[in-house]
């Protein structure tokens, strides 16, 4: 079957903890990232440094009504047991949310675009986007066009990013017209991420979740972890 969701309100609760097969644990903290504009309610979800205005992304297929999100980082500080402590801590994105309803998840399903079939994925496949420049985002459908030069490496998401500095890398960009992007690290860096669409029990949406693999599922081996993004499992990844 493919691949189930995990608990993730764990990931977003202070303080919970995790082994890794990079002979590190970890500690989760969750981190607001900013609000997020969505005046469509058609969400986006890629590597902005590569995707983002090449007018190659959909949104999911799944929208809200429009308005002003919070997004939320899960970050792991990771550390090696014995090892000498490090001046700045080693700190990880482990997921991304963007929050829609502030209640708890009842069920989660697979954010799909449009030609995506869940029926179709094997065991233990899933849908997710590509990320070749080691980062992720957020942001309104209608944005696609806000944030000009990010492809040739200049403008407001280059500049977000860089202002980052030594805390968690998560930033908000401000583009024209009002838009804005909710952007963060993706976990060990490039690969392929599924997005899952959290549900209340009322059948509404609660929240759209990146998983960045960086925290192991309870069916990973320590030997699937330690290659990162997606390890141990085939995947079926946006083409955009």
């Amino acid at each position: 079957m493919p691949i189930t969701a995990p608990d993730y309100s764990r990931y977003f609760t202070d303080g919970t903890s995790f082994a890794c097969g990079r002979d590190m644990t970890g500690t989760l903290s969750a981190v607001r990232v900013g609000e997020l504009a969505l005046s469509t309610g058609q969400v986006v979800a890629c590597d902005p440094f590569v995707y983002l205005g090449s007018g190659d992304v959909e949104p999911f297929t799944v929208a809200v009504e429009p308005g002003r999100y919070a997004v939320d980082a899960a970050v792991a500080t990771l550390v090696r047991p014995g090892a000498e402590p490090e001046s700045r801590p080693h700190t990880r994105v482990a997921a991304v949310r963007l929050v829609i309803r502030d209640v708890e998840v009842a069920g989660w399903e697979l954010a799909l675009l449009p030609g995506q079939d869940p029926a179709e994925l094997g065991e233990e496949e899933y849908f997710g986007y590509g990320v070749d420049a080691g980062t992720g985002c957020f942001y309104d459908a209608s944005a696609e066009n806000a944030f000009p030069g990010t492809q040739e490496e200049k403008g407001a998401v280059w500049a977000a990013m860089e202002s980052v500095g030594h805390g968690p890398d998560v930033f908000m960009a401000q583009g024209e017209d009002g838009h804005n992007l909710a952007g963060f690290t993706s976990g060990w860096g490039d690969g392929s991420y599924p997005t899952w669409i959290g549900r209340a029990a009322d059948g509404s949406v609660a929240c759209f979740l990146t998983d960045f693999f960086v925290v192991p599922h309870e069916s990973e081996s320590e030997s699937e972890t330690e290659t990162g993004a997606g390890a141990g499992a085939e995947t079926e990844v946006q083409a955009p």
